[in-house]
């Protein structure tokens, strides 16, 4: 995995920063939640793809 994976990533995470915060202004409770979920989700990759850069 390389460039595209990690900016692929970090566009989730933003993705995730914009769904959180339009549920908690439109009190949608499961939008938040979605969007608190893809943020973690895309944490998770970059953090794998750190492990995979440490052993190149």
């Amino acid at each position: 995995m390389g460039f595209d994976d990690k900016a692929k990533n970090t566009g989730e995470k933003g993705g995730g920063k914009i769904k959180e915060a339009t549920g908690a202004a439109t009190g949608d409770e499961q939008l938040e939640a979605e969007g608190k979920g893809d943020q973690a989700k895309a944490d998770l990759k970059q953090a794998g793809e750190k492990v995979k850069d440490a052993f190149k």
